[in-house]
């Protein structure tokens, strides 16, 4: 068993890579050692990880032996770790198991996986099995198929509650807006090894996954997978952290809500320009005897509601600029271990073994 302990914060490059997990190609340029590497963020899924475990891993035995699976335990207050510890002698060589200080979040753990992950092609996917491991091979195909750099598994019929849902497609909505993309981002994906390492420049708070990858590239596609309903628990999302999700998009990727203030307060300055004239007219045409007590309260709720909402937009821009600078750490890592190193040779041996397998 070869363990890393490391007390970085958000150094992906310097815990992910180490000598002899990269090939050379005949161009004597580096490529991925592995051909698929499955980033499973873990939180309180202790009850689950054995049989999401048995059935990847089932299922990537008919793709190729050459994967790994990276289970990046966010935390957790059950005993999800232990599990973890417990299975480690069943996996070996496949399985990579790292520990984060505290939660951290689910993006922010994906982006640790990322750093992590040395496939040619990185999975990710949820650890509650709503995520059937069976379509990994269907994803597989189809990115190396259409030469693309992310595919999205996206589910016709969802088997969540209705407001997880609803919250759900909030966070769609804006995704849509902002980056012009119809697809529809989920949590089950496939990328290129070149994808997942372009976003790892991204080192602040904030993360938003789907949002850094649709910055990177355009050769994005969907297609339908099948999704379960969960084996155990439920949701660790609420309505608040969705709306915090999409708050995220909107305030990291565009200047949205500032154009939309600007557009309020243009919108007023034109409605008391035109109030204005028009009560000047009627003054100088004798048709005012006594000011009105409505129209200038009307006229305070409006412009205060309008400041205050400006300053509110503008406050969240600069707490996330101020918590930035202040650089509070993405993630940081308490222990990252890997029971067994694969051999080069061997990785070579596999990897010509199995070229053209899917």
């Amino acid at each position: 068993m070869v363990s890393e302990k490391t007390y970085l914060m958000k150094a992906p490059t310097v815990v992910s890579r180490r000598d002899g997990e990269t090939q050379k190609s005949n161009g004597g340029e580096r490529r991925p050692a592995l051909d698929l590497s499955i980033v499973v963020p873990v939180y309180n899924s202790a009850g689950t990880l054995d049989s999401l475990l048995q059935r990847i891993s089932s299922t990537l035995e008919t793709v190729t032996p050459n994967y790994e699976i990276i289970l990046v335990d966010d935390g957790s207050l059950d005993d999800s770790w232990a599990v973890i510890q417990a299975l480690k002698e069943s996996y070996g060589a496949h399985l990579i198991a790292v520990q984060l200080m505290r939660n951290y979040g689910q993006h922010n753990t994906l982006m640790c996986g990322l750093g992590v992950a040395r496939g040619e092609y990185v999975v990710t996917m949820d650890d509650d099995l709503q995520n059937p491991p069976e379509e990994i091979p269907r994803l597989f195909s189809y990115i190396k198929q259409h030469k693309l750099d992310l595919v999205y598994g996206c589910p016709q019929h969802r088997h969540h509650a209705a407001w997880r849902n609803w919250g759900s497609r909030i966070v769609w909505h804006f995704y849509r807006t902002v980056f012009r993309y119809q697809v529809t981002p989920t949590p089950f994906r496939i990328m290129r090894h070149q994808l997942a390492q372009s976003v790892m420049f991204y080192d602040l708070n904030f993360t938003y996954l789907d949002g850094l990858l649709a910055w990177c590239t355009n050769r994005v596609a969907s297609i339908e997978v099948e999704h379960h309903t969960r084996a155990q628990g439920r949701s660790n999302y609420s309505i608040g952290k969705l709306l915090v999700l999409a708050l995220n998009l909107y305030t990291n990727f565009s200047l949205i809500p500032l154009q939309i203030v600007s557009g309020l307060g243009l919108l007023t300055a034109a409605s008391g320009f035109f109030v204005g004239m028009y009560y000047l007219f009627q003054f100088f045409a004798s048709n005012i005897a006594v000011p009105g007590f409505a129209s200038t309260i009307i006229a305070i709720l409006i412009l205060g509601g309008v400041q205050l909402l400006a300053l509110g937009v503008i406050g969240e821009y600069l707490g996330r600029l101020h918590l930035n600078v202040n650089r509070k750490p993405q993630y940081v890592i308490r222990n990252i271990e890997r029971w067994e190193k694969i051999p080069a040779m061997a990785v070579e041996i596999v990897r010509h073994q199995h070229v053209g397998h899917v």
